[in-house]
């Protein structure tokens, strides 16, 4: 497969800005690939293709606001530093994105914050835009996160060319969100609302969890032609004995298993063995899934509509195939879906 081959024409203001005044009521194009049937419904309608015994996947990781604003000493120049994750907790140390990274040097301090209540010294020039930094505080860590925390604002992606509002900080986040370690929201899981879920379970529809800690791979473009090339960035990943178990009973019954989005379909396929059972897992992943691939775990997948060129519409295509994918997303355009993380969804069965 070929980068160009998933380029398409997107009318900008079909990239949702801002999310559906309610969750559960975005539109869901329904694709049925055995029979070859769409269906043009609202979330809230998912219920109705799934039975009791079915169980539903969900990412429960937990966005953390990750873009801070701060100075540069001396100059006092506005830096954006984009935290991406936690390396030493009592060290301080942090992986980051800087922007401009041009002005950015080892040594370098940066101040964030009234009275400059944290300053932060550059340590590491690991990439052209990527450092580590280690952030000069005494107090206890819990006190730390919290200064820094109160400070960053929700790390919307650049494609949505706004700024975070207040409402981003819960809509930008899953219902079921738990475990901290995310600086991008699983776009999928932000349809389901408290309601829906409750009707699943009074349906007898099972959930089960599992987490990936979306890391800087989902900023980063494919910049290869040939796919096999690209690498993904590593992310963390967890398993548990728990979640395995329900999958892998639900396999041996023919139940239906849905990956709700990418990130999970990422990870379920990131620990599965060869007779196709799933393994608990606690460990870092930077699978790369598109055709031809042959998806061993999930029967069915919901995801949004992804932007031109993206891994996340790469790895949709493997599951839908990518001739029936182009016409999906051909369909969509013409239907005025909604792309992007606040867009509308899609069911493949």
């Amino acid at each position: 497969m070929r980068l160009s081959q998933y380029k398409f024409h997107l009318p900008p203001e079909l990239i949702s800005k801002f999310p559906a005044a309610h969750r559960d009521e975005s539109r869901l194009m329904v694709i049925n690939r055995k029979y070859d049937h769409v269906e043009h419904r609202t979330f809230k309608n998912l219920i109705d293709y799934f039975n009791e015994g079915d169980v539903v996947v969900f990412n429960n990781t937990k966005v953390f606001p990750a873009r801070l604003y701060g100075n540069k000493e001396k100059t006092g120049a506005q830096i954006e530093v984009f935290l991406l994750r936690e390396l030493n907790a009592d060290q301080r140390l942090w992986d980051v994105l800087v922007d401009p990274a041009r002005k950015i040097r080892i040594g370098n301090k940066l101040y964030f914050g009234d009275n400059d209540a944290l300053v932060a010294e550059v340590i590491d020039n690991t990439t052209s835009r990527g450092r580590t930094l280690r952030f000069l505080f005494d107090g206890d860590h819990a006190k730390f996160k919290r200064i820094l925390f109160s400070m960053g604002k929700t790390p919307l992606p650049k494609s949505l060319k706004r700024d975070a509002v207040p409402d981003d900080k819960e809509r930008y986040q899953t219902i079921f969100a738990k475990h901290e370690g995310a600086v991008a929201a699983p776009a999928a899981g932000l349809h389901f609302s408290r309601e829906l879920l409750k009707r699943f379970e009074i349906k007898g529809i099972d959930t089960a969890e599992i987490t990936l800690h979306m890391g800087l791979g989902n900023f980063r473009g494919v910049d290869v032609e040939d796919l096999t090339k690209h690498k993904m960035d590593s992310e963390q990943m967890f398993i548990s004995e728990e979640a395995a178990k329900i999958i892998n009973a639900a396999k041996d019954r023919k139940a239906e298993v849905c990956s709700v989005g990418t990130t999970v379909l990422r990870t379920l396929e990131s620990s599965v063995s060869t007779n196709g059972r799933l393994k608990p897992a606690d460990m870092w992943t930077n699978k790369f899934i598109f055709p031809p691939y042959e998806v061993s775990v999930p029967t069915s997948i919901i995801t949004n509509f992804h932007l031109p060129m993206s891994t996340m519409m790469m790895m949709t295509s493997a599951f839908t195939g990518y001739e029936r994918l182009m016409d999906i997303y051909e369909m969509a355009v013409k239907e005025k879906y909604h792309f992007g993380t606040y867009g509308d969804a899609m069911l493949v069965l």
